[in-house]
């Protein structure tokens, strides 16, 4: 039964076994609404302590431990408060981790619950509904206390009698205390089978996550890097369109090598287009593969992968040519490429290399962010502009993510180079907040501003996006014309990519003469870069072609290719010249 549909006032006299499976939410979810009934059940005064003594209960928690101390919160809590209602619990709190193999944990849980249900005499009478919990407060201790005692007087004769009996409770409750404290509070976990030695590092990349991600084409690199064929790049080789990237700024998709040294993030955002198959951590905990190591392999697969294409029908022989020479690195694969710990010695790689390097960083690691060097482009996802937005949005694992998010942001004013805001819209969570857009561009002084509809591409799980939360492309039009119209002078709607539902909008001092100049120099940026001396944004720029501009009739469409149509009952397989 959905707990949802169950009358929470039924509670107070139920008196069947109940077994609850319980997700852990950090924000509103389905669970609320029982959840806060209980608590305020548990400390009305006016409610008897033993409300729910005809109750016999078990709970299976899930959750994510990279939350912290968050982990399992919920059903943590519910078994407290139901302990302390009188319910009788059958079988400790079980807990089953996201990052572990959670239904093993639970099959493990579920047999031990049924085999002692089967063993009535254990279950009626040597279970405990009164286990300690450090989560307890002095004044819920208190409080009971001094609701369950009396005045009667204890005889000093009967004190002797009774010293065996006490002594030996002490000691029990010492040993269990012991155990408890050792189990960090609460049932431990299963992780694997074997013993994982306290002072080495894990792999980030479990086998079985390494399947996962295999099998939605990645090839994982080492233990925590991995790369993979954009579809952009597949459309290139064919000639049927780039990607925005090369609208916007000049950036080849068949020559560019997608990338993370980091497939762990710090947020677990409701629009990843990775299902959060990827692992989540707040800091970089895991074994640590070298730069060179990843650099060599992420390249090697990368061509091993685009050999694989040259069977498939369509590819253009000179760009099939010009993909073995990879010119561009987009560090946003998946995950959080800063968090690698020795990410500036990989970006140097890639720049010894003639390879430009463009960063995508969440904003939730202002140290990481403060240290990174020069790269050619520095993008920061902007996913929201309100602390209540951003949580519901990304879903992060810092608890004081708003202050990290804004300290990223000046921190980006102040870095020098050439930077971007990535802002994805999602309706009904991220379109209705202009002004306080507005005031996150004035604080980061972003030299662009990418604005994007999100994607669909099957959400299930966690997020509840459905294809009613994308955007077409004239409701992103309109939002960007409202933002740049709050915006001032200092921005105007400069390039469109409507193929991928995203516009650019560039900071004026682009647009010199009355043209625009968004797209980039790369062989002046290594120029630049190799002299060592001090450099701008506008020291490697070049000019922005005619039908990438916004309002144009290519509508970001390389004119070069041709746009190809899938099977419609009109046309079959048209191909047409330019045009989007």
């Amino acid at each position: 039964m959905d707990i949802v549909e169950y009358e929470t006032e039924d509670f107070l006299s139920e008196s069947a076994i109940c077994i609850f499976l319980i997700s852990t939410y950090n924000v509103e979810g389905p669970l609320d609404w029982f959840y806060k009934w209980l608590e305020d059940t548990r400390y009305d005064f006016r409610v008897d302590k033993q409300a729910l003594s005809k109750m016999k209960f078990a709970i299976f928690g899930l959750g994510d431990s990279a939350y912290g101390d968050q982990f399992c919160i919920q059903p943590r809590n519910i078994d407290k408060w139901l302990g302390q209602l009188g319910a009788k619990r059958l079988y400790p709190l079980g807990e089953g981790d996201k990052n572990s193999d959670q239904e093993k944990n639970f099959e493990a849980w579920k047999k031990s619950l049924v085999d002692m249900l089967f063993d009535p005499s254990y279950a009626l009478n040597n279970v405990s509904s009164n286990l300690n919990y450090d989560s307890y407060s002095e004044s819920d201790s208190d409080s009971d206390n001094n609701n369950n005692s009396d005045t009667e007087m204890v005889d000093v004769e009967d004190i002797g009698a009774l010293a065996p009996k006490l002594q030996a409770a002490r000691k029990s409750k010492e040993k269990e205390e012991f155990v408890y404290k050792n189990s960090n509070g609460r049932p431990k976990r299963t992780l694997s089978e074997q013993e994982v030695p306290i002072n080495e590092p894990k792999e980030m990349v479990t086998p079985m996550l390494r399947k996962s991600l295999t099998k939605q084409g990645y090839k994982v690199v080492g233990s925590h890097s991995g790369v993979k064929i954009c579809r952009w790049t597949k459309s290139a080789l064919r000639g049927r369109g780039s990607c925005y990237k090369f609208c916007f700024y000049g950036i080849q998709s068949h020559r560019c090598l997608e990338t993370t040294p980091s497939l762990a993030c710090s947020n677990k955002c409701v629009f990843c287009w990775r299902h959060h198959t990827n692992p989540v951590g707040k800091e970089f905990v895991w074994k640590v593969d070298p730069p060179e190591m990843i650099f060599s392999e992420c390249l090697s697969n990368h061509y091993k992968m685009i050999n694989e294409m040259k069977g498939i029908p369509g590819i253009r022989a000179d760009r099939f040519q010009e993909a073995f020479n990879v010119r561009h690195c987009a560090l946003s694969l998946v995950g959080e490429p800063i968090l690698y710990p020795h990410i500036n010695e990989f970006i140097k790689l890639l720049h010894d290399r003639h390879i430009s390097s463009f960063m995508v960083c969440n904003a939730q690691h202002p140290s990481r962010l403060r240290a990174l060097d020069k790269v050619t482009q520095l993008y920061v996802s902007v996913d929201a502009s309100t602390k209540e937005s951003l949580k519901k949005i990304d879903r992060p694992l810092f608890k004081d993510f708003w202050e990290r998010f804004l300290e990223c942001l000046d921190i980006l004013s102040q870095k020098g180079q050439r930077t971007v805001y990535r802002l994805t819209l999602v309706k009904d969570y991220n379109t209705e907040e202009i002004a306080n857009y507005v005031e996150l561009v004035r604080r980061g002084k972003p030299d662009f501003i990418e604005v994007k509809g999100v994607t669909y591409c099957g959400y299930g799980g966690a997020s509840k996006l459905t294809m009613a939360n994308v955007p077409y492309h004239n409701e992103v039009i309109s939002f960007v014309k409202h933002l740049n119209e709050n915006l001032g002078d200092t921005y105007e709607i400069a390039t469109e990519h409507s193929h991928s539902c995203s516009i650019l909008i560039a900071n004026t001092k682009f647009k010199i003469n009355n043209k625009w100049y968004t797209w980039i120099d790369y062989d002046k940026f290594f120029e630049l870069l190799e002299k060592g001396e001090h450099f701008t944004s506008l020291d490697y720029i070049a000019p922005t072609p005619s039908w990438a501009l916004f309002g144009s009739p290519e509508a970001g469409f390389n004119p070069e290719d041709q746009r190809f149509y899938r099977k419609s009952k009109k046309n079959n397989n048209s191909v047409k010249n330019g045009g989007c």
